[in-house]
């Protein structure tokens, strides 16, 4: 069997192909939010890098998988044709991140004020990646405007960016310190 080439040439002009074959021009909204599903990702594989506790690492390999089901449904002509079956997040995915946010909000002190993306480099990570999660909730937004987008990856995507906020609130409880935004500081 021939290995396949990375490169295609099919991209040169700037057109790319959805699933489903329809070509479109490679700043369409699909491919934001398909794009930036991805980056956020690699930015989830970077966090990882810094997660010790093992559950937690599960997870987030959960996680990753789940970014690429929603990566390729974003990529799907969904009004063209219906989504495979690995590209659709379901109830239960939605209900794994809820039960995991319950579980480190339980453990976590009660928040009186507002945080500050850092404290230790794994929480910053981890607000990297709930910023990164925030704007791919926005670009898929932007995709509904025009095409149909099923309500589980809406409420998927939006449910992880509160995912990677708690999971930064406890690794800055746990390696470092939270820093909270200081809303009468004047100088330094």
């Amino acid at each position: 069997m021939k290995k396949s080439s990375v490169y295609t040439k099919t991209g040169d002009k700037g057109m790319t192909s959805l699933v489903g074959g329809k070509r479109v021009i490679k700043s369409h909204i699909r491919l934001e939010a398909y794009g930036s599903t991805d980056e956020l990702n690699s930015f989830v594989g970077f966090l990882i890098q810094e997660i010790d506790d093992k559950h937690d690492l599960e997870i987030l390999s959960f996680i990753q998988h789940k970014l690429f089901t929603v990566g390729s449904y974003l990529a799907t002509e969904t009004e063209a044709i219906p989504p495979k079956a690995a590209s659709i997040i379901t109830d239960n995915n939605i209900a794994l991140l809820e039960s995991e946010m319950d579980r480190m909000d339980s453990e976590l002190p009660q928040l009186r004020q507002f945080v500050l993306p850092g404290g230790s480099e794994s929480a910053s990570r981890a607000h990297i990646c709930r910023t990164v999660c925030r704007r791919v909730e926005r670009c898929i937004y932007r995709v509904m405007d025009e095409f149909p987008i099923d309500d589980q990856t809406l409420m998927f995507v939006n449910r992880l960016s509160d995912y990677f906020f708690l999971l930064a609130r406890k690794e800055s409880n746990k390696k470092g310190k939270e820093i909270f935004w200081n809303q009468n500081l004047e100088t330094v």
